[in-house]
């Protein structure tokens, strides 16, 4: 929230846009995103990416290629209008603005296809042209054509293999669909993976050799030209209450304890907090805060240090006797369980705030949207997760889901601590997003 839109007098804000989406995961989005940021920031210009949908782990690539915050566009979790405002704050400032889609063009209710028709952001279509070759084609006339009112920009085909296979790309793409280019097939753009999508961004030591690699074959297509400018529209303005006024905040952020919406810490700054950030793996006390946020990450890869860390073990469990807000989320929901053990079986004691332990599994144990009834409210929220809890506390609430009507993620309270699986947007609700924070 750096730049206010009330002293704005422009109601429109111009500026180059893609949305770049393909017919499913694992076509290159991420990877292709990153070097279009990367290319065009080196060529000077200031990029701001966006990310379609709840991900935490594909912003932290985008924001090391741009140098910029990566916010999350979300017609759920955010809204239109606060997607809006995201919007029309970055075309002010920004040179190009990318716009990473979520699985396939069309997957999700809502989807990234929603985003690009409603903000008239024309579609560029990544796909992967390993094992096909003409065919191509028809996947791309079936991208622009499945919805009308979709402006699509054209195709890159990733993973082209020879000139004699971008030949036969070429020989069936309909004559209306353009073809900006073939990015050769090539490891040293492969981006390394595990549970939960990409490696983080900090833990890839020749990221910057990665993103440059494919920035370079991004020189070489058509996309090295800025596309067309997009009207972005300001938003009706909206008053943000002040109810965290003086309130410094304890955020936990390292390595294990990463996933924090950016759009969370600006309205907790907007309603007057003061975020502390301090790390569960490497510090041995609390800073002088009035609550503490945990959010989710990655606390099973780190089980030695986190077991070995009993100094912050124990000002977390003074802080709870004190009586003062704790709110966790996932990751920081295992943490202050009695144990976590690992898929490999290895086990460590946690905190030991809230009895029960929990256990990695190999397989995904919780996804999708839902509601989450906190204490001041219903809050918009995401789940995503390979762990299951066993535990005697009896949830204090369960998620709502958007798609059915079986039991969502259990919400824990005990004193004033709040913890759950789900992944809350604070936008969606500042009030009960407030209350989260306050005795």
């Amino acid at each position: 929230m750096a730049i206010n839109p009330l002293t704005v007098k422009s109601t429109q804000a111009p500026c180059p846009a893609l949305l770049i989406t393909a017919p499913g995961s694992n076509h290159g989005k991420t990877t292709m995103t990153a070097a279009l940021a990367y290319y065009h920031v080196n060529q000077g210009r200031k990029v701001r990416v966006f990310k379609t949908g709840p991900d935490f782990l594909d912003p932290m690539i985008l924001e090391h290629a741009c140098g910029q915050p990566v916010y999350q566009l979300d017609l759920w979790l955010a809204g239109a209008d606060e997607c809006k405002r995201l919007l029309y704050e970055a075309a002010l400032t920004a040179d190009l603005i990318l716009i990473e889609g979520v699985m396939g063009l069309f997957d999700g209710d809502p989807c990234s296809a929603d985003i690009a028709e409603l903000f008239s952001v024309p579609v560029l279509a990544v796909i992967d042209a390993a094992g096909t070759a003409q065919t191509l084609g028809a996947i791309a006339f079936g991208l622009a054509n499945f919805r009308k009112n979709l402006r699509f920009a054209g195709v890159l085909a990733n993973n082209v293999s020879s000139v004699r296979h971008t030949e036969m790309i070429r020989q069936r793409l309909p004559p209306d669909i353009r073809y900006l280019g073939g990015i050769p097939r090539d490891q040293r753009f492969v981006l390394p993976e595990r549970h939960l999508g990409l490696v983080q961004a900090d833990e890839i030591n020749d990221l910057e050799a990665r993103i440059s690699a494919a920035a370079a074959a991004i020189a070489l297509t058509d996309l090295a030209i800025l596309p067309k400018a997009v009207e972005f529209t300001r938003p009706d303005p909206v008053a943000v209450p002040t109810l965290l006024l003086g309130a410094r905040i304890g955020i936990a952020r390292d390595s294990a304890f990463s996933f924090i919406y950016p759009a969370n810490l600006d309205l907790l700054i907007a309603m007057g907090a003061t975020p502390v950030f301090f790390s569960p793996l490497a510090d041995a006390t609390l800073p002088n805060v009035d609550s503490l946020y945990l959010p989710g990450g990655y606390p099973e890869l780190h089980l030695p240090a986190l077991q070995a860390n009993v100094a912050m073990k124990a000002a977390l469990r003074e802080h709870f006797q004190l009586g003062k807000p704790i709110y966790a989320e996932c990751g920081g929901l295992l943490y202050l369980l009695e144990s976590i053990t690992d898929k490999t079986g290895l086990s460590a004691d946690m905190v030991g705030l809230l009895p029960g332990h929990t256990v990695m599994q190999n397989r995904l144990q919780g996804l999708g949207y839902q509601s989450a009834p906190m204490p001041g409210g219903l809050l918009r929220s995401h789940t995503f997760h390979h762990s299951l809890i066993e535990t005697p506390l009896v949830p204090a609430a369960q998620g709502l889901r958007l798609y059915n009507t079986s039991p969502g993620e259990a919400i824990y309270q005990l004193k004033g601590l709040t913890a759950s699986y789900l992944h809350c947007y604070f936008a969606s609700n500042p009030q009960a997003a407030a209350q989260l924070f306050l005795n």
